[in-house]
């Protein structure tokens, strides 16, 4: 009995190609795209996919958008890899709607900030954690100065716990590593 497996079209496939796009956004904005794509450990494409993609949440910021005057001013120039269906969606709605583009993705990103703030939360918690962690790992380590004292450095004991000191070492780096990467989010506030 054979699989039955759906054959992607060429547009599908097309769709999924990655391009770049330029926008003009708010440095908040910005920020808010790297620390959800830091915090979550996403590529900001599929931040923007996750936007952009839902053809009907985008008609609906465009039609709230409809009388609201978009302001220019302080707003950077980036750009961003996207894939091309969701450029292709953000094109349409925009023209459609006769929104900017750069406007749909501001008030995208700030349906998003809820995330964030949710975010900001586990970082203080998982660094909190993080001093327990430190002083249990520490606890391990006298542990097994002890054990060495106790059975010499050749025993059996020794080298299991010896290695099992030696993985939480690296998870412990690894821990330290995400915490400080979330360190942007603790200076995000936006506007």
């Amino acid at each position: 009995m054979g699989i039955s497996v759906s054959k992607p079209s060429t547009m599908d496939l097309r769709g999924r190609q990655s391009v770049r796009a330029t926008f003009r956004l708010s440095e908040a904005c910005i920020d808010a795209i790297s620390i959800l794509s830091a915090q979550l450990g996403i590529k900001q494409k599929s931040v923007f996919d996750h936007l952009l993609e839902d053809a009907q949440v985008l008609r609906n910021v465009a039609r709230e958008l409809e009388d609201t005057q978009f302001d220019r001013q302080g707003r950077v120039q980036k750009t961003f890899v996207v894939s091309r269906r969701s450029l292709i969606f953000l094109d349409m709605v925009s023209s459609k709607h006769n929104a900017s583009r750069d406007a749909l993705v501001e008030y995208s990103v700030r349906r998003l900030l809820p995330i964030i703030a949710n975010e900001r939360k586990k970082h203080e918690k998982r660094k909190e954690l993080l001093g327990e962690i430190s002083n249990h790992f520490n606890d391990g380590e006298t542990l097994l100065s002890k054990s060495e004292e106790m059975l010499g450095t050749d025993d059996p004991i020794v080298d299991k716990l010896d290695t099992a000191m030696s993985v939480y070492k690296n998870a412990l780096n690894d821990i330290v590593n995400f915490i400080d990467k979330g360190k942007i989010i603790e200076e995000f506030h936006p506007e």
